[in-house]
């Protein structure tokens, strides 16, 4: 995935007190390495070897992840953490046919805008309102409403099955 940019005031804390909503800009000045890696621990994704650098907002993360969708998952959940501007991906997918491009897909990602729900964004990407939960799902456990979302946020949209 390379380099993936995140709005900096954006986000939201996956664990904790304030678990889910999105943080005010003062919440950046939290930012950590530790809070990235509970940020990662949060989405449940095995990954080996997990090595978070942090360096003006740009998070650089290492490991090995068994599939392109768990890939996404802690990228995601990395930057989409308030301070976080840009992620450097150097993760690498350990499935079979991976490396000569036969594993998963790579989902598109799409950055919430004011008034956006995801029946809109499902019916601009799948041509169906109806399908809005695939995208729910495909963002669990960083969701846990489908109708909360906020601008800013970074979701995957998964290809159409």
């Amino acid at each position: 995935m390379g380099l993936v940019s995140f709005i900096k005031e954006a986000g939201a804390f996956l664990f904790g007190h304030s678990a889910g909503n999105p943080a005010s800009a003062s919440a950046s000045s939290e930012l950590s390495v530790d809070v990235l890696q509970k940020q990662a621990a949060a989405v449940g994704v095995a990954v080996d070897n997990l090595a978070i650098e942090l360096n003006d907002g740009t998070a650089t993360v290492h490991g090995s992840v068994g599939n392109q969708a768990d890939r996404e998952k802690l990228i995601l959940a990395i930057g989409n953490t308030p301070g976080v501007a840009q992620v450097d991906d150097l993760l690498v997918v350990n499935a079979p046919g991976a490396a000569q491009g036969g594993g998963q897909p790579a989902a598109t990602l799409y950055t919430v805008k004011k008034g956006d729900t995801l029946s809109a964004i499902a019916k601009t990407y799948y041509k169906d309102a109806s399908k809005y939960p695939r995208i729910f799902e495909a963002n669990r456990p960083m969701l846990g409403d489908p109708n909360k979302i906020y601008p800013g946020q970074v979701l995957r949209i998964p290809p159409e099955a």
